[in-house]
């Protein structure tokens, strides 16, 4: 699979690259206080990086005033198993290098989007990244298997807490696993043998060797 650098002009239609932003207390907060897994771990909303002043300035800058979650995820991943959409964009930013399997919201037909048309995106250690509400996006990929990844996740407050508790009326209501977090699944996935909705076709993009 290629794997396209984020200063691509194929990465404009997925999101963009922040410049200028002060991360460097993120980063190393980011670093320090969090752990890398074997397999993959997210907190949505973690305090102490939350608290930071950095992270309060660059609150105001991604989300204009609109309350703001700074979590993580982490861990080590070469597989795509799912792609998922929010209602804002999701913002991320890397102690080391990382790659994001993305899709287009757009490109979901019938309920189903085609694995077919997912491209990879490498993300340079601390640069920081918008990926638009449009785009279908799930865990990061690692490129050092001996390092792992370690990725901010920025989102409108309370994305990804308790799915809220209504009778599914619209089609795309059975999608929504978490509050502001809808969900297609791979058959394969661990998440679709848990009862998610299986919305993706064709093969479960496995990266690994293509690092």
């Amino acid at each position: 699979m290629k794997i396209y650098d984020v200063t691509d002009k194929a990465f404009a239609e997925y999101g963009r690259v922040i410049d200028g932003a002060c991360v460097s207390d993120i980063l190393e907060t980011l670093k320090t206080q969090t752990p890398v897994p074997e397999g993959t771990v997210y907190v949505p909303d973690f305090e102490p990086i939350t608290s930071l002043d950095e992270a309060k300035r660059l609150s105001l800058t991604l989300f204009g005033g609109v309350p703001a979650q700074f979590g993580y995820c982490n861990g080590h991943n070469t597989r795509l198993n799912c792609l998922e959409y929010h209602r804002c964009s999701e913002f991320n930013l890397g102690t080391e290098d990382f790659i994001l399997l993305l899709g287009r919201q757009q490109e979901i037909e019938d309920g189903v989007f085609d694995t077919e048309k997912v491209k990879a995106f490498r993300v340079p250690a601390g640069v920081l990244v918008e990926v638009y509400a449009t785009s279908l996006h799930y865990a990061p990929c690692h490129v050092d298997p001996s390092k792992g990844f370690q990725v901010l996740v920025v989102l409108s407050k309370g994305t990804n807490e308790a799915r809220p508790d209504f009778e599914n009326d619209a089609e795309e209501d059975k999608y929504l696993t978490a509050a502001n977090k809808w969900l297609l699944a791979h058959e394969e996935s661990a998440e679709a043998k848990n009862g998610a909705v299986v919305g993706l076709k064709g093969v479960n993009i496995d990266i690994a060797g293509d690092l």
